[in-house]
């Protein structure tokens, strides 16, 4: 098959992504990756504001198309398809993707390929590493936690999830109650390295159940508990700051090793010629995290991988990446495309419980 040249866009939460990606399934490269923020936008809310987040993608995705194309060297004219986040994610900001998707196609007489945002997480793996079917993937990031064995470009089965707040969104609240910035994941991770992980033990959620679902809305009440235990006059000292950081993460790190413990456990049951985990998500970039589930990973004879931090957070590499897959086995959509704010991988599971802030759980 000669090389498919793919436009992505990326708009589910508050990052507006446009990339170029050329070349097969299993074989391709990333020829540009543009990704423009809203952190400034969002600072002084607390999180990410529906509302703000939409209309900055509105102002924004035309000029990180414009950019995306200029750094690869690429006319419009060049590209084979163009492919977007059609769902889940803020509704607002997954519609201003769709729309300027449809306007290019429509102009260009090109094919429009909606692309649900956590299979272009899931799939990156093959774009980074050139992973081969099956695979075992965490999905770890603000809005989603789970654990899939991917297929293929659209068989994924899940199992384990979250079954109320994702880590990434733990990290969120956690980083508000201690007075950190956001993004709380980043921030959280910084102070705890100064911090003393044994003297907070916090309560380590569904490790006493069976099977691989997670919980971490109460990890977060835990940490609002000890953070009024060890304030004086509405003050933490630093070293408290430090130290509730550092247990919260030890917490959130011992869930997520023993829970992959067990999928990896599902997982090699189909005894794939090569077994391997990846990770990815904005809450793959942290560090501890990345350890831990590489020892996990060893001592069950698997492979590790993590995307390069860039790709682990919300872009639109992953989402050119995973239409060229789609594409690549001749699937495409029409003007009828719709977005969507829930959409599961799993069509066959039951949705996992809650919905968090920064977008539905599937």
């Amino acid at each position: 098959m000669s090389d498919l040249t793919i436009l992505g866009i990326e708009s589910s939460c508050d990052d507006t992504g446009a990339a170029i990606v050329r070349g097969t399934a299993g074989n391709a490269r990333v020829m540009s990756n543009i990704v423009m923020g809203q952190a400034e936008l969002h600072a002084a809310f607390g999180g990410v504001v529906p509302e703000i987040a939409a209309r900055a993608h509105a102002e924004k995705v035309d000029l990180a198309v414009k950019q995306a194309l200029s750094e690869a060297m690429v006319s419009l004219s060049e590209v084979d398809a163009i492919a977007v986040t059609a769902g889940p994610g803020l509704i607002g900001g997954v519609l201003s993707g769709v729309m300027c998707a449809k306007g290019i196609a429509a102009a260009l007489g090109k094919p429009l390929i909606g692309v649900n945002h956590l299979a272009g997480h899931a799939l990156t793996p093959r774009l980074t590493d050139r992973l081969t079917y099956p695979y075992l993937m965490l999905l770890v990031s603000g809005g989603h936690c789970q654990f899939l064995i991917v297929r293929g470009p659209d068989e994924f089965s899940r199992v384990g999830g979250t079954i109320d707040d994702a880590p990434g969104e733990a990290f969120d609240k956690v980083a508000r109650l201690l007075a950190l910035p956001q993004p709380g994941g980043p921030s959280v991770e910084e102070r705890a390295r100064d911090g003393d992980p044994k003297r907070f033990r916090f309560p380590r959620p569904l490790l006493d159940r069976e099977g691989c679902d997670m919980s971490y809305s109460g990890l977060k009440t835990a940490v609002l508990r000890a953070r009024d235990e060890v304030m004086t006059d509405n003050t933490l000292t630093a070293q408290d700051q430090a130290d509730l950081c550092a247990g919260f993460q030890e917490a959130v790190t011992a869930v997520l090793a023993e829970k992959t413990r067990r999928a990896l456990r599902v997982y090699m049951e189909l005894n794939p010629s090569q077994p391997m985990i990846a990770v990815a998500g904005g809450v793959a970039a942290n560090q501890a995290i990345r350890a831990s589930l590489t020892t996990v990973a060893e001592e069950a004879g698997a492979g590790f991988t993590a995307p390069p931090l860039k790709l682990c957070t919300d872009n639109g590499a992953m989402i050119a990446y995973a239409g060229l897959e789609r594409f690549a086995l001749g699937e495409t959509d029409d003007m009828t495309l719709q977005a969507r704010p829930r959409w599961p991988l799993d069509k066959k599971s039951a949705p996992m419980i809650g919905s968090g802030k920064k977008g539905a759980k599937a």
